[in-house]
């Protein structure tokens, strides 16, 4: 979705500067390199952007609930890990880029959704994902929301990343989590509550190709990620008016499950053992939302997940 929507801007872009509006694009180039560090402070979110009526259908499209657990006191600043990555992570646009649902479930606090800083470099696509409420993943950017003296600020992270979407099969509970802790240090830092999101539903709207590890298809989409900084998922649903191929994702429910708090204390300092410890509780509370909720949502008894 995001990727047609940035594909869109920049031919937009290219028109501009191939047709008799290139002073335009000039124009845009300058102000881009004005205001490139503003991902990476807070963004320029819009309430007209976020409250847009498509929004809702978007969101009743699937439909996409958010379920609350606890309170999260808005006097504290908060850094969310929301699991799985999925193909579209639509969860996560659904509930943190438009106001609706977490605002009235959560008053109080600001969600800011980080996402891969190379998005920023898109011309007017950055204007329009800022606007709703997405930052850089950048560490300065986080460092920036979780920074607020007052509280009232959410950190969202999705923190498989863009890895985790190529374990995005319909079924898959397989997390990209094990070796990912700087999103602890970043909270023990900054003292920011953590919360475990998981979004069941998440890996059920598209069907991917079929690439266990160590297959070719594996191997090249690895290491495409890591020369490009994204995955690219080899990934099919419906069409428009058949349900056999094309692009829209399933109507599959998205449940999005908002955990309790960890509180945490902050350390400027923080050792690789006071990491690794707040790491394993993490572990041990996403793994426990998971296994309190996933009857309620069509996961089997005897599945739980898969960290790796």
């Amino acid at each position: 979705f995001l990727s047609l929507i940035a594909e869109f801007c920049c031919g937009f872009f290219v028109i501009l500067i191939l047709g008799n509006f290139w002073f335009l694009a000039v124009l845009y180039l300058l102000w881009l390199y004005l205001d490139w560090q503003t991902p990476c402070a807070g963004g320029r979110r819009s309430q007209w952007v976020r409250s847009w009526t498509v929004w809702k259908y978007f969101r009743e499209y699937f439909p996409i609930h958010l379920i609350k657990t606890s309170e999260l006191n808005p006097n504290h600043n908060y850094l969310l890990g929301f699991h799985p990555h999925g193909v579209l992570v639509a969860g996560a646009f659904g509930n943190f880029c438009t106001d609706s649902t977490f605002k009235n479930l959560f008053p109080g606090l600001t969600p800011y959704l980080h996402i891969m800083p190379i998005w920023f470099g898109c011309p007017f696509f950055r204007e329009y994902i800022m606007s709703a409420g997405m930052v850089s993943a950048s560490k300065e950017s986080v460092s920036h929301v979780l920074n607020n003296e007052g509280g009232g600020h959410a950190s969202v992270i999705v923190i498989g990343g863009a890895e985790e979407s190529l374990n995005a099969h319909p079924g898959s509970l397989t997390l990209n989590i094990l070796k990912r802790k700087g999103f602890i240090k970043m909270a023990l830092t900054h003292g920011a509550h953590l919360v475990p999101v998981f979004s069941f539903g998440e890996n059920e709207l598209f069907k991917q190709v079929a690439n266990p590890k160590g297959s070719w298809l594996r191997n090249v989409q690895e290491k495409l990620q890591k020369i490009m900084g994204f995955a690219l998922p080899l990934f099919h649903a419906r069409g428009v008016f058949q349900y056999s191929f094309g692009l829209i994702p399933y109507r599959q429910p998205i449940h999005t499950v908002v955990g309790s708090p960890i509180p945490v204390k902050q350390n400027l300092n923080p050792t690789t053992e006071e990491i690794d410890q707040l790491h394993a509780l993490y572990l041990q509370k996403l793994k426990k939302l998971f296994e309190e909720h996933k009857s309620n949502y069509g996961i089997p008894e005897h599945k739980s997940l898969i960290f790796e």
